[in-house]
């Protein structure tokens, strides 16, 4: 089969760490060839979606990537496509789904741009509200200093368009910044920033939980730094294995239905104190440490899972390009 990467370019990929390297492998290992291309690339003709695409191959060990042949590619003769375009979700992601809308039902695409497109990876949690901590988005001041009072003196700020922590930042009514700090994540009062309670279950770690068409691959636990709020891989965070526990496997089965309705076939929630706090859709990562923990390759169950669905076109939308 023939599988497009839709991503940043291979020199900024951490071959130990990130998710899209461990899918690339596992395919290659499955016999799959592997395109590359990035969303400067995407162009429409006639209607049809097209990229300027480099064949690819990775390997462990320097160097981990190798590009071949450059050509033109329409995504419509391709077997899948993985948007895996790290944040921020900016203009020309917008573009890149909405061109890219014109090749769904014609190929697999994982995860579907009309989904992406929806789910802003901090709002689109609002759907399952009743799984969050208390969770207030505003631009106002006053209004979130008032949250932080509900909620006991201490919030969580954070931007709507960030990812990998940044910009994550502890709000407290006892700090003489605490204005400050809401007044620049709001660009003085003309942006929406998320606002959450304190959950000092961060402590003992934030979870990730990784799904594959609304069914658990596995999780792991991220621990902050003892001198950091976040947990995030990328700023330091410590990974641990653990279980999914009981709650957390509730709240997936009452999500996993909108999930696929929506597309959102390769997910990663953020669970604190059983508490769901985030939906990552964009680019999860965390497949490496999984497999770490798990003595096996998790990324072949995702490649298979395509392979299936490829085949049996069952994860392909039923709906036909618009015109």
């Amino acid at each position: 089969m023939r599988f497009v990467f839709v991503m940043d370019p291979m020199q900024k990929v951490l071959p130990d760490k990130d998710t899209s390297f461990a899918l690339q492998r596992a395919a290659l290992k499955r016999g799959h060839e592997l395109l590359h291309t990035e969303l400067r690339d995407l162009f429409a003709k006639d209607g049809d979606v097209w990229t300027r695409a480099r064949e690819l191959r990775v390997q462990d060990g320097a160097p981990f990537f190798e590009y071949g042949a450059v050509g033109d590619v329409r995504f419509a003769d391709t077997d899948a496509v993985f948007i895996r375009k790290d944040p921020p979700f900016d203009s020309e992601y917008l573009y890149a789904t909405l061109l890219l809308e014109r090749a769904r039902g014609q190929t697999l695409i994982v995860n579907d741009p009309r989904g992406l497109r929806d789910a802003n990876e901090k709002l689109y949690a609002l759907h399952f509200s009743r799984h969050m901590p208390k969770t207030l988005v505003a631009s106002h001041r006053e209004r979130i200093l008032d949250f932080a009072d509900e909620v006991g003196g201490t919030a969580v700020i954070k931007p709507l368009h960030g990812a990998g922590g940044a910009g994550v930042l502890l709000l407290s009514r006892k700090d003489q910044n605490a204005r400050s700090i809401i007044e620049t994540l709001t660009r003085e009062e003309t942006v929406a920033a998320m606002v959450q309670e304190y959950l000092p279950a961060v402590r003992q770690g934030d979870k990730r939980v990784l799904l594959l068409d609304g069914q658990v691959l596995g999780g792991i636990n991220r621990v902050p730094r003892s001198d950091d709020l976040r947990s995030n891989i990328h700023v330091g965070g410590r990974v641990e294995p653990c279980e999914v526990t009981a709650q957390e496997r509730a709240v997936v089965d009452d999500i996993a239905p909108r999930l696929r309705a929506d597309g959102l076939y390769f997910v990663g929630l953020d669970f604190i104190g059983g508490k769901l706090t985030e939906v990552n859709v964009t680019s999860p990562t965390g497949i490496q440490e999984l497999s770490a923990h798990q003595g096996r390759d998790v990324s072949e169950d995702v490649i298979a899972w395509v392979e299936k669905n490829v085949t049996s076109g069952a994860a392909r939308s039923k709906e036909p390009p618009r015109s």
